[in-house]
């Protein structure tokens, strides 16, 4: 089941787990030693934790669960402090640092921040200037290296992602990008806006490569694509299905709108003069997206379309008649 969770799933889950052994047998050893007071706050943090393992595991709501196990155990740790106070305050170094595991970069540091300003009023009696003094120092760079590891990480991240839903030759987005793309449009029933599916396959492709070979196959691949970016706007999405078969997602266009734009697509590939002395043409297959429809069978509209536009003779538009309006 775990292995079935997102990662941040699985990080906040191992956090709060890992926290419950950690803490809960200086609650029992404090409770039985009379220590009511900081018995209470560390079993009041194993109860914190374990109902944000139960919300995150129904819910898997983690940004929500995140805040709340980050400010939790701030506080907790805020109160241990200023019941305890100097010899607690080593638990101040894994609180702050866990935050930025949890927690996106700044949000993390602002929440440390405040903490930390909280640490040093609880404290300004309890310690010597320069003991003091050190301690935040010490915690301001654990700060700062953390968010600079943070922010590093977040951006190779998203970085490899970028990589991951690119397709190496032609820069379109890849198969993975385009069911992403899918999954997000069907996420709810109802379509509050037009979006339409263009299919677009290169017409008889493959005697390109037998007859000219597979470098010069890529290179009108290349600038298949780079042609229709030209054309394409900013708002749609474009990405290479497989082998000479590409997608676009025309969003805000109508049946009506997605079948002009098809047509424009195919009159400018035919035009394009991608290979010299060669005809290359594009065959396009076009669906709307209705209401309730999952990304299947959406994507099954229009390759049926891209067949019957094959069938016609190629180098030609078919668009799917939407039966629910």
């Amino acid at each position: 089941m775990l292995l079935k969770r997102s990662k941040e799933e699985v990080v906040l889950l191992m956090l709060c787990g890992l926290s419950i052994p950690s803490i809960l047998p200086f609650g029992i050893v404090r409770l039985f030693q009379g220590n009511f007071l900081m018995a209470t706050v560390d079993l009041l943090i194993v109860l914190g934790m374990l109902c944000i393992i139960v919300f995150v595991w129904r819910t898997r709501r983690v940004r929500l669960a995140g805040l709340a196990v980050t400010v939790f155990y701030s506080m907790g740790m805020l109160a241990a402090v200023y019941v305890k106070g100097v010899p607690i305050a080593y638990w101040v170094y894994p609180t702050m640092i866990a935050a930025f595991f949890i927690l996106r970069a700044k949000e993390a540091l602002m929440i440390n921040s405040i903490s930390l300003i909280v640490l040093v009023m609880i404290l300004r009696n309890a310690m010597q200037l320069l003991d003091l003094s050190s301690l935040v120092v010490t915690l301001v760079l654990i700060n700062l290296f953390s968010y600079i590891f943070s922010d590093r990480t977040s951006l190779q991240h998203f970085e490899l992602n970028q990589q991951a839903e690119k397709d190496f030759l032609t820069g379109a987005g890849n198969r993975r990008a385009f069911d992403k793309q899918l999954r997000t449009i069907c996420a709810k029933d109802e379509v509050h806006t037009d979006v339409c599916i263009l299919i677009l396959d290169l017409d008889h492709f493959k005697k390109i490569n037998d007859q000219f070979g597979h470098m010069v196959g890529d290179q009108v691949l290349i600038q298949f694509c780079a042609l229709l970016r030209s054309r394409i706007r900013t708002a749609d999405c474009f990405f290479r299905y497989g082998g000479e078969e590409f997608v676009v997602v025309a969003m805000g266009a109508d049946d009506i709108a997605a079948a002009r734009f098809a047509e424009e697509l195919r009159t400018l590939v035919e035009k394009a003069q991608l290979l010299r002395d060669y005809p290359v043409t594009v065959s396009i297959g076009v669906a709307k997206k209705i209401a309730g429809e999952d990304g299947q069978a959406w994507f099954q509209r229009a390759d049926t379309m891209l067949y019957e536009a094959k069938l016609a003779g190629r180098n030609a538009v078919r668009v799917a008649v939407n039966d629910s309006v």
